[in-house]
């Protein structure tokens, strides 16, 4: 008789940690399936003292600002992080690259680029940014 009071004690033990782990489980899809998609990239490789860097700096800022939650813009000066200048092989600045949602690189362009030329290049790209 009183092995049967264990018994009931395992079973509980095991339903209750099955549930924990079922509840963990369905948790971890809908953390998945809830994760912002991610955006396509912009980064412009460059540095706070480069004249064509300074030129570019508010044309990032005003895609940044229109294209929030549509398009990801990053700015990297290479003088202060020259590992990711390396990372990204950039031989010239300033440089931008533009990824897809994947990461895939799709296109580099080295030099001064314009707010038109850029959104004409995401069009190009399969991104239709409308230029506002």
């Amino acid at each position: 008789m009183t092995s049967r009071p264990k018994a009931r004690k395992g079973r509980l033990l095991f339903l209750t940690l099955a549930a924990l782990l079922l509840m963990a489980a369905g948790g971890f899809v809908d953390s998945v399936r809830g994760q912002e998609k991610t955006l396509p990239r912009l980064v412009d490789l460059g540095a706070t003292q480069c004249i064509p860097c300074k030129m570019m700096a508010p044309i990032l800022d005003e895609l940044a600002k229109e294209y929030a939650g549509k398009l990801e813009v990053v700015f990297i000066d290479v003088w202060q992080n020259r590992d990711l200048a390396a990372e990204y092989g950039v031989r010239m600045i300033p440089t931008q690259i533009f990824f897809a949602p994947s990461g895939e690189e799709l296109f580099r362009h080295t030099g001064f680029y314009a707010k038109n030329d850029i959104l004409n290049k995401w069009r190009e790209l399969g991104y239709p940014f409308a230029a506002k």
